[in-house]
């Protein structure tokens, strides 16, 4: 927003905040229980980061809509109301995400169950740090604002009774908006708007409502068939880069050998005396044996 007081650069960055005290929380507590740390669970924060600032915005969404229809209450009925709007949305992702990922716990893939675990975990402790911490920040931010204080450095800021002569920079910066107006709370964003107005109406459309129907239909039917033409394996490729030379070699591998089948590798364990002769010899007749 445009103006100094209504700000709310802080609070989306305490939302940030906030999942990564859930991830740092839930890896200190698997690795102090001893769960093994493999390398796909490096990329569980990203996870957490998107559900968490999701989370964070519903909070605020609410937050904002209370405010505007209780401009006058205390801040715990803010809050309050804030809960009751936002906690049973955050509740439901959070179950279905935390139930997805510990599912996974119960598959035979090692790095797989790890994954599952530290994710599950984390998604855990996002939940209790959005309902607790960052409920929180929403009542240190609401005092800042009732405080006329500036989102930046959180002193006071002036009024102001000549902001005509002054320019939209300054106004912006240290009075208030850029529509030259006292810092007041604003109305709804232009985005709700936009929803509400332009979007709700155009979708309820009878019109409208059939096509999406069409739509969703052959979405459906296109879903079921991709279901139909899912085989089992990996192909080795997909996992490398379009560039690396790992592409031509299994190209050339299936072209030129496929049909000598895989390849079969022979360990010796023990050992062995690699420089007489007998020893040699008797390698490889065992060799002879296996071809």
């Amino acid at each position: 927003r445009l103006s100094c007081i209504r700000n709310n650069v802080w609070l989306a960055c305490c939302g940030v905040v906030s999942a990564g005290l859930a991830v740092v929380s839930s890896f200190g507590l698997l690795l102090f229980c001893g769960v093994p740390f493999v390398i796909t669970v490096a990329n569980a924060p990203f996870l957490i980061l998107g559900v968490g600032v999701d989370d964070m915005f519903i909070m605020i969404a609410s937050w904002e809509q209370s405010s505007r229809k209780k401009e006058k209450s205390s801040v715990k009925s803010l809050l309050a109301e804030t809960y009751a709007e936002a906690a049973l949305s955050v509740t439901i992702t959070t179950l279905t995400d935390v139930l997805a990922f510990f599912i996974g716990i119960w598959t035979a893939f090692p790095s797989v169950r790890s994954f599952c675990l530290y994710t599950g975990t984390a998604f855990l402790f996002c939940y209790v740090y959005t309902m607790t911490f960052f409920g929180a920040v929403l009542v240190l931010n609401h005092k800042r604002e009732q405080g006329n204080r500036h989102w930046l450095t959180c002193l006071r800021v002036g009024v102001g009774k000549d902001q005509a002569e002054n320019s939209c920079f300054y106004n912006a910066c240290c009075i208030g908006s850029c529509s030259r107006q006292s810092p007041q709370p604003e109305g709804e964003h232009p985005m709700s708007i936009f929803f509400k107005k332009y979007y709700g109406p155009f979708l309820t459309n009878k019109w409208i409502k059939l096509l999406v129907v069409l739509l969703y239909g052959a979405y459906l039917g296109g879903s079921v068939y991709g279901c139909t033409q899912i085989r089992e394996g990996i192909d080795l490729r997909n996992l490398a880069n379009d560039d690396s030379y790992v592409i031509p070699y299994y190209d050339d591998d299936e072209k030129y050998f496929l049909t000598y089948g895989p390849r079969v590798m022979v360990v010796i364990s023990e050992r062995v005396d690699y420089w007489n002769e007998t020893v040699r010899l008797g390698i490889e007749s065992c060799a002879r044996n296996l071809e």
